[in-house]
């Protein structure tokens, strides 16, 4: 009983057509493609044609899901002790970027997105220069006429430590963002001098990667 539906479904393209059926190969690429699964499949692998049309579109290279989120562990350098997250999301004008760290001084702190996903040297120099995919000429903030895409403009930290940036940059996309960094540093970024606003040290670095969460 387990193959009378395959018996009839081979009966039912028997009947469906007046001429043999087409041999391996033959026919034109167009026909081979509408009958896959039906008249090419081979008699009696009903199923197996299905899983080979299946494994043929993803081997056709179908694209791959966007990037919806991503996310960065912020771990402590330049003998800091702040840490902390990034959540980065799209949004209508580019990506939403929300920071926050704990343990840090209170006052305002200089955050950016630097070039590399690098973190592992002591003082996060690995990291590399700010993230700058425009190539613009000077160190900027996020509202300034002349910017790094990684420039993100400083974060307020509070009395106890603790810090919440949120800002949307229109630099930025999930597709160039991924594999790059968030750094905080030691100091309020001045939004204008050249490589980094003289934010000081870099206190907290976080590779940015895709999550699910």
């Amino acid at each position: 009983m387990r193959f009378a539906p395959l018996s009839a479904l081979l009966a039912a393209l028997a009947c469906a057509t007046s001429s043999p059926a087409p041999t391996p190969g033959a026919g034109p690429a167009g026909a081979a493609a509408s009958d896959a699964g039906t008249a090419a499949a081979p008699a009696g692998s009903a199923a197996d044609a299905g899983a080979t049309v299946a494994g043929a579109a993803a081997d056709a290279g179908a694209p791959s899901q966007p990037v919806s989120l991503a996310t960065a562990t912020l771990e402590p350098r330049s003998g800091s002790s702040v840490s902390g997250s990034a959540r980065l999301t799209p949004s209508a004008g580019g990506v939403v970027v929300l920071v926050e760290v704990q343990n840090a001084t209170p006052g305002e702190h200089g955050v950016h997105v630097h070039d590399s996903g690098d973190c592992s040297d002591p003082a996060a120099t690995s990291a590399g220069p700010h993230f700058n995919p425009k190539g613009a000429a000077h160190h900027g903030g996020v509202s300034t006429p002349i910017r790094h895409g990684g420039d993100l403009g400083n974060m307020q930290v509070d009395s106890t430590g603790r810090g919440l940036l949120v800002v949307s940059v229109s630099d930025l996309s999930m597709d160039n963002v991924v594999g790059r960094s968030v750094v905080v540093h030691e100091k309020k970024d001045d939004q204008q001098t050249d490589p980094a606003g003289n934010s000081g040290a870099r206190v907290a670095c976080g590779t940015i990667r895709p999550s699910s969460q």
